[in-house]
């Protein structure tokens, strides 16, 4: 899975957060997450390649192992979203979903990577604006 993932691996040190019960309620950056960006990172392999395991509206292949992103946005606020892709298991700690913004508790990571989220800030607030628009269920 590691290798998957390596070409998303973030630059430089990651901005530090606090999560509230189920929610980051402050962005992780000054600038707003761009939802057309943040979509190519859902949808892209190279990017989050959240379509391995969620629907994701408008894609044609998809995975169905985790709950569907459509009408997500009208479930959960942007800070509820916002955890949930820094790292889902804060919210339930079996989840097999990448931990995009988190940094430790990880076994065998190299030497390269190591204190490095998968996403970048700025990509988290882009993934999260994109999430967020998805109000309908389909």
């Amino acid at each position: 899975m590691l290798l998957a993932y390596s070409q998303v691996w973030a630059q430089g040190e990651p901005v530090r957060f606090e999560a509230v019960a189920d929610a980051i309620p402050r962005a992780l950056t000054s600038e707003p997450g761009n939802a057309a960006r943040g979509r190519s990172i859902v949808v892209n392999r190279d990017g989050g390649a959240c379509t391995l395991c969620h629907a994701v509206p408008g894609e044609k292949n998809f995975g169905n192992i985790a709950p569907t992103l459509a009408g997500v946005g009208a479930r959960l606020s942007p800070a509820q979203l916002r955890l949930r892709v820094a790292d889902s298991t804060r919210v339930n700690p079996e989840s097999p979903m990448p931990a995009y913004y988190r940094t430790e508790g990880f076994n065998q990571v190299a030497a390269a990577f190591r204190g490095k989220p998968l996403l970048s800030a700025q990509q988290v607030e882009d993934v999260v604006a994109w999430l967020a628009t998805l109000k309908e269920a389909q």
